[in-house]
């Protein structure tokens, strides 16, 4: 059992600004998070021949992943409400980190599947436990910057991940490349656990900041802050966060697992696409930084909360659009190009997705909304991998166009999950009532 916070130390000095140090944990733990979650993805041109998968198997085996993801988010929120970010995210990162390197005893289709679902069980923690502690640490009007913090190391473990796991394959086999990533986790686990704690117990938060954070979530507090699901489920905001998150996450895990496939259709082969593996995430990068910018300093020029969140919204919705042109082309620099212009579009819809449940509820039901939503996204991508594999394959005999429909359905889908958040999330009875804050 951890010693209580106040007996860690008491001496030591305060760290400045330390809410953003803690928001540097959190962006840590999600690069790890998908570094793990991409070896897969870059190690599937050399895999699919090796183990004579089809598009659909390839596919089922990341459905296995998504079932878990999906499947565990909503309990993974509850659970971290109720044992708290600090012990919830060190169980996850301490889970899938295990789970990476055993992937490597996997010998076929079932083996590689069944690593994959748990993998997703162990991380399906990551995003409700950010979450929370985003709300716990982090004033209303940072919480777009926070946000986009966290939510920024998926990019940028997508974009570094090719660059350790192709060399790793290349130079010993398979095997390593799940290995060496995952064992990046037990790092961050030891200084998550020597790092973190509450606000209010942190031995090392200067008085004036913990001050500025408590009170700021005391002007805030509804009593929805142990909502019950039932109760939660009846508010229209829920379902507006849910579609924010299930109608633009399957677009990205569909460019996250599929791109390298996707170039190698196109006539691209790995070791040429392979320098264009990162562009995307990059995109994603920058755009998770711009949506949380944007709308904070929309927030501080006097627009309100729902208006500011909704302006980069609609942003993110239309521009996912840019996906459709690279249907025309086969040139690697022009789809790399638009890629990375959608990515960035839709990172800065998700950093907003993203930061919604802690917009608008409390602390006991943060980490449960945006459990929901995770789900919700879990269940839209399980979905979309399934016709993705189907339509892919049916598409083999159309060289450089096997994906053309899949990528125009993806930059349409955000625009819908654009025109839910618009009508959903609004100040309505509820918000009267006290159930849920004010946008």
């Amino acid at each position: 059992m951890a010693a209580p916070a106040k007996d860690l130390a008491p001496t030591r000095p305060y760290i400045r600004n330390l809410r953003w140090w803690i928001g540097g944990l959190l962006f840590a733990s999600t690069v790890i998070n998908y570094i793990d979650r991409q070896t897969l993805s870059y190690l599937s041109p050399f895999l699919i021949p090796k183990y004579h998968w089809t598009h659909t198997d390839y596919a089922h085996i990341l459905i296995s992943f998504r079932i878990a993801y999906a499947l565990g988010q909503t309990p993974a929120g509850r659970i971290i409400d109720r044992v708290g970010t600090r012990r919830g995210l060190s169980i996850s990162v301490l889970f899938y980190s295990l789970v990476s390197m055993t992937t490597s005893l996997a010998s076929g289709f079932r083996s590689f599947a069944g690593f994959r679902f748990f993998l997703g069980l162990g991380e399906s923690f990551n995003w409700p436990g950010a979450a929370k502690a985003v709300s716990e640490w982090f004033p209303k009007r940072e919480r777009g910057r926070a946000a986009a913090l966290f939510d920024s190391g998926s990019s940028i473990g997508g974009a570094i991940a090719p660059y350790i796991v192709v060399p790793i394959y290349y130079r010993w086999g398979w095997q390593p490349a799940f290995v060496i990533p995952g064992l990046l986790g037990f790092i961050w686990l030891h200084v998550w656990r020597r790092s973190y704690y509450p606000p209010a117990e942190h031995p090392r938060i200067s008085p004036a900041e913990r001050d500025m954070i408590l009170s700021d979530a005391a002007e805030t507090q509804t009593p929805s802050e142990k909502g019950r699901w039932s109760a939660l489920l009846k508010l229209p905001q829920t379902w507006g966060a849910i579609a924010a998150k299930t109608l633009t996450d399957p677009v990205w895990f569909f460019i996250a697992d599929w791109f390298p496939l996707y170039l190698l259709a196109k006539g691209i082969p790995p070791k040429t696409g392979f320098f264009a593996f990162w562009v995307p995430f990059v995109g994603a990068d920058l755009g998770n930084f711009f949506g949380g910018w944007a709308s904070d300093y929309l927030i501080k020029r006097g627009w309100s909360l729902g208006a500011a969140r909704k302006a980069v919204v609609v942003f993110g919705g239309i521009g996912v659009m840019l996906l459709i042109p690279t249907i025309f082309t086969s040139n690697l620099v022009t789809i790399a190009a638009l890629f990375g212009l959608a990515t960035f579009c839709y990172a800065a819809f998700s950093t907003i997705a993203n930061v919604l449940p802690s917009d608008l509820y409390t602390g006991g039901s943060v980490a449960s909304v945006f459990g929901f939503s995770g789900t919700g996204a879990g269940l839209g991508t399980i979905i979309a991998f399934e016709l993705i594999g189907y339509f892919a394959d049916a598409g083999k005999a159309l060289p450089g166009q096997t994906f053309d429909k899949i990528v125009v359905v993806a930059g349409l889908i955000p625009l819908v999950g654009m025109f839910l958040v618009l009508l959903l999330v609004r100040n309505t009875r509820a918000t009267k009532e006290g159930l849920v804050r004010p946008v």
